[in-house]
């Protein structure tokens, strides 16, 4: 299997193939991952594109990339970042409606009927957003050393969050975990 970084010269090299290989790895895992950040279907799709239309544009040279996979998901995590930015009162709109007893209600069926996959998801939730993004970056097949890299911190830093987010993760699931 040809590796994400010699598909990625082969692109530089004006390869078409290429990109369509690189587009096809990462169509499912990146987007997951975008998804999870910003919570809509339509808005990840663009982001996604945004994403690998960035990679088109900035076209680093094989010195320079170290990582693939670490180099798409931090453009990724930073136009997640962007498109949250500029829809805060939407997203402030949504909390105040998540807030209402009638949301709360539907949780509380929703959560009877699917158990500890939504309580995971509404831990995750309740996490410090460095935690949750850390989680996302996780869960969407990312190495520490990969976690380190798009996010611009040691690699120490990223397994201490990681012990801190399981154990967060942990309290809050007990409820679900107890025999």
């Amino acid at each position: 299997m040809i590796s994400d970084e010699a598909l990625y010269r082969s692109l530089v090299e004006g390869d078409a193939l290429a990109f369509d290989a690189l587009y096809r790895r990462y169509e499912r895992c990146l987007f997951g991952f975008i998804l999870r950040q910003l919570g809509d279907r339509h808005e990840a799709e663009d982001v996604f594109h945004e994403a690998f239309i960035a990679v088109l544009k900035e076209r680093r040279s094989a010195r320079e990339l170290v990582s693939f996979k670490a180099w798409i998901f931090e453009v990724a995590r930073h136009l997640c970042l962007n498109r949250a930015r500029s829809r805060t009162r939407a997203a402030r709109a949504l909390e105040t409606e998540a807030r209402s007893p009638r949301f709360e209600a539907n949780a509380e069926e929703s959560l009877a009927a699917r158990e500890a996959p939504l309580a995971l998801e509404r831990a995750v939730r309740k996490l410090p957003e460095a935690l949750a993004q850390l989680y996302d970056l996780r869960a969407s097949g990312l190495s520490y050393d990969e976690i380190a890299e798009v996010l611009r911190i040691p690699l120490g830093t990223v397994k201490s969050r990681m012990h801190e987010m399981v154990a967060k993760l942990r309290e809050e699931m007990t409820p679900w975990t107890a025999t």
